[in-house]
């Protein structure tokens, strides 16, 4: 008499959660909404969530670019995109005026400059061999000085009434355009990491950047590409900025550069490059943004928002961040 064995079952450990970040990052961008509407009801509002998300698609869309040059490895950081920000919302806010005709060529200007600056630092990072973290922190200690120079801290430019609009009313289905633009950003990324020839030199240099040279990959060139795609994104963010607070201060892109790092890493990606991918970084942006509207809730200064940031980077390195647990 045959007996049939029973189909054997896969039992989920603690690691395997941890190698998991996205549903760990949904999970608790519930808890925390939850955590927030205790702590303040009507935290957790269509209304209110409907404004945790315009915040989180500005920080998301400075952590795509972000995002890709951790990607492609060698410990890539881009500590220049919130200098980038504060440059493209000054611009932009310049070059409009305040009128909607200006809006056309805001654009077209922020993209240069973002595409110039992450050039200089794709060139410095890949022909002179400058460490990433030093080349980009330079870039934004030259990009701070700079705007200050310039504006001395003082409120430059107004924003368009239509990129305000665009950024804060509702322009399809209840949603700002902004949202739908981080959309569009998310849909967009899928596409080119999992779809296109450049996707795949991304994570191949990212994975082994030696063996994609034999192969015959152009690395130096992807590379600097990645660091001009980072500084692209961060004068999108900026120009969305402007639309959200309707001016612009010298210094006003210095809350992202810490948090898309913790978006990026919060989301999967490896800091040292080679896998993860942007859909996990949108939900790491959203908790990052959720997090802070509850700190802000509780009265915690800036200062103290940033402890918190820095001790949750150390703490997601600790578990995921160099890769080495998502690559078993």
């Amino acid at each position: 008499m045959s007996t049939v064995e029973p189909t054997a079952t896969k039992r989920f450990s603690f690691m395997d959660i941890l190698k998991a970040p996205l549903l760990i990052a949904i999970a608790l961008i519930i808890a925390l909404l939850l955590l927030g509407e205790y702590l303040s009801p009507g935290f957790a509002s269509g209304q209110q969530i409907l404004r945790l998300l315009i915040v989180a698609a500005l920080m998301g869309i400075v952590a795509a670019g972000q995002n890709l040059v951790i990607l492609g490895g060698r410990e890539g950081i881009d500590l220049s995109v919130g200098g980038v920000v504060s440059l493209a919302a000054i611009i932009a806010g310049n070059l409009m005026g305040g009128e909607n005709s200006g809006i056309v060529l805001a654009i077209l200007g922020c993209l240069a400059a973002g595409a110039i600056v992450g050039a200089i630092n794709g060139i410095g990072v890949t022909l002179l061999r400058i460490p990433p973290l030093v080349m980009t922190l330079g870039m934004l200690g030259v990009l701070q000085g700079l705007l200050v120079v310039i504006r001395n801290g003082i409120p430059s430019g107004r924003a368009a009434p239509g990129l305000s609009q665009f950024v804060t009313q509702p322009v399809f289905l209840g949603l700002p355009g902004i949202i739908w633009l981080w959309i569009v950003i998310g849909l967009a990324m899928a596409f080119l990491l999992g779809r296109t020839m450049l996707g795949y030199r991304i994570y191949a240099i990212g994975s082994n950047e030696q063996a994609a040279f034999m192969a015959g990959m152009p690395v130096k060139t992807t590379r600097i590409l990645l660091f001009v795609l980072s500084g692209m994104f961060a004068a999108i963010a900026g120009i969305c900025l402007l639309g959200y607070t309707g001016s612009s201060f010298a210094n006003v892109g210095e809350q992202y550069m810490l948090p898309s790092i913790i978006a990026v890493v919060f989301g999967g990606t490896a800091l040292s490059g080679g896998k993860g991918g942007y859909t996990g970084t949108m939900a790491g942006a959203t908790l990052l943004t959720v997090l802070q509207s509850i700190l802000t809730t509780v009265n915690i200064d800036e200062s103290g928002r940033q402890m918190v940031f820095g001790a949750t980077l150390l703490l997601l390195m600790l578990f995921y961040g160099r890769g080495k647990a998502l690559r078993a």
